[in-house]
């Protein structure tokens, strides 16, 4: 077999109609669009939201309250129970390590820090947030706590 050789399957490719070019070509004069009206025009037609009149449907169901508030920030947790097995002290705890032993996916995600479980190493924690009583337990083992800003 040699590249020119090559065919896509049978059936697989589907000739282009070509509207409005003549009666032999089977969809001439008209173009398939029936005789007169709106849907004969170009642009013609209603958009999808139109039912005839009737009131759409989008507007007929109840409406959903409040709004999305499009620049809220997604903390992934990490609780101190999982910080526990950084068993020796002074250990730089960073997203990118959290993320290379898999306690988040990607290393560009927010972290918050959270006060579950107990801590006896000291260690220095980089992350965007921290909630209180992991603040007060990381430093009561004698360790850092360092905010990170948001990218």
């Amino acid at each position: 077999m040699k590249l020119h050789d090559l065919r896509p399957n049978e059936g697989k490719k589907k000739k282009r109609k070509r509207v409005g070019r003549g009666i032999s070509a089977g969809q001439g004069k008209t173009a398939g669009r029936g005789t007169k009206g709106q849907g004969a025009r170009s642009g013609g037609g209603k958009g999808i939201y139109f039912e005839g009149g009737q009131l759409p449907l989008a507007r007929r169901l109840p409406y959903k309250r409040g709004f999305t508030n499009i620049n809220k920030v997604y903390y992934k947790p990490v609780n101190l129970k999982s910080l526990a097995e950084f068993d020796f002290d002074g250990v730089e705890v960073t997203p990118e390590i959290i993320s290379a032993i898999g306690l988040i996916k990607k290393p560009t995600d927010p972290v918050v820090i959270l006060g579950d479980g107990d801590l006896n190493v000291a260690l220095t924690v980089k992350a965007h947030r921290f909630s209180a009583t992991a603040k007060e337990k990381i430093e009561a083992a004698g360790g850092t706590i360092e905010v990170l800003p948001l990218a």
